[in-house]
């Protein structure tokens, strides 16, 4: 069978299936998730996109009726699942190769939502609740803004190691949340995951533990050492949304220097997004690319990375990881976080980095 056929299958197999969809942040919720479930004993089935430390996998086989799920749009593979709780974190223009037109992909979310029982869902993103609109489903909001039904107050501005606030509903303080995941865009990934672990059964003091201990899902600004001094950390950021949001992240953290590795991916994302990959590369204080992964696609768009390097004012780019690599040794100082981010195969070049700085 093929893949999504198979998970769709599995999924009809569960009472409580949680899925987890959105165009940005579905690996790292459908992780906190599944480490909440896990360490209050609920004992999940989890399908997620990234390896989660906890489990030292990509998924696992739990006895319960609980599963959790990440549920991704491309190609609506999506809408094979049979989600019970359906999270919606966002949705952002992604993957228009195949869905033509944003009314498309709103279209796509709202098909996906309308299959649950009940739909937790970004409350500040527009596209997002243009897509649950209209339906008769319990839904239930989350953001920044106190106007959703669970929000986050009192952040104090994420360090080195942590964010923290106050998750609210309605107006009422539900629990105090610490991180160790870096960013704004994680304290709102921390609110989604925890309203869908109490829908699960999950208890206040259990949620709070299990996102305190969470460090992250496998290429989610993962830390591959500190080599000299020097930090190397690797991310899947592959959209410009998210290398923002993940660059500003790393640029609070105390750094020397924030220097971004980035593996453009595919021709048409690239061709389509240039301006926007361009605005999210010039965030860092030094900008290194390499060839544009094409995968799947041919290069019919005449794109190279050149077009993109000239539209970053001091970037560099290279047609190897190990001149990458080379690069990173001879340039990189003390008290610099070195960051590579694509969804391609990037992360070699960051292990070379460590093995050459070692």
């Amino acid at each position: 069978m093929e893949r999504s056929l198979a998970l769709g299958a599995i999924t009809r197999k569960y009472d409580n299936v949680i899925g987890v969809c959105g165009t940005h942040g579905k690996t790292t919720v459908t992780s906190m998730i599944t480490q909440v479930l896990v360490q209050a004993d609920l004992d999940p089935t989890a399908v997620i996109g990234g390896r989660l430390p906890l489990i030292d996998g990509y998924g696992r086989a739990g006895k319960s009726q609980r599963m959790v799920c990440e549920a991704c749009e491309f190609v609506d593979t999506f809408l094979q699942l049979s989600p019970d709780i359906a999270v919606l974190l966002n949705i952002d223009n992604d993957h228009m190769d195949y869905f033509k037109t944003v009314d498309n992909l709103i279209l796509s979310f709202t098909k996906f939502s309308a299959m649950a029982k009940t739909v937790i869902v970004n409350g500040d993103d527009e596209k997002a609740m243009k897509a649950v609109e209209g339906l008769s489903q319990t839904i239930i909001t989350f953001g920044h803004s106190d106007n959703n039904n669970y929000y986050t107050a009192n952040i104090v501005e994420e360090t080195k190691t942590a964010g923290e606030f106050d998750l609210m509903k309605q107006g009422e303080v539900v629990t105090h949340i610490v991180l160790s995941v870096p960013g704004k865009h994680n304290m709102l990934n921390a609110v989604a995951a925890a309203v869908a672990s109490f829908e699960a059964g999950a208890k206040r003091e259990q949620i709070e533990r299990s996102l305190f201990e969470f460090t992250g899902a496998g290429r989610r600004f993962e830390i591959l050492g500190v080599k000299n001094g020097i930090t190397i950390a690797d991310d899947y950021a592959h959209h410009p949304t998210e290398l923002e949001v993940t660059l500003d992240a790393a640029l609070k953290m105390g750094y020397n220097r924030v220097i971004a590795v980035f593996q453009p991916f595919p021709f048409s994302r690239t061709s389509a997004l240039l301006d926007e990959f361009a605005k999210a590369l010039s965030l860092p204080h030094q900008t290194v690319l390499s060839e544009i992964m094409g995968s799947r696609e041919v290069n019919t768009y005449g794109i190279t990375t050149t077009d993109l390097c000239n539209k970053i004012e001091g970037a560099v780019w290279f047609d190897t990881f190990e001149k990458i690599a080379d690069y990173i040794v001879q340039n990189a100082k003390v008290g610099d976080l070195v960051i590579t981010l694509g969804c391609g195969d990037i992360y070699k070049a960051a292990k070379l980095m460590v093995k050459k700085l070692s």
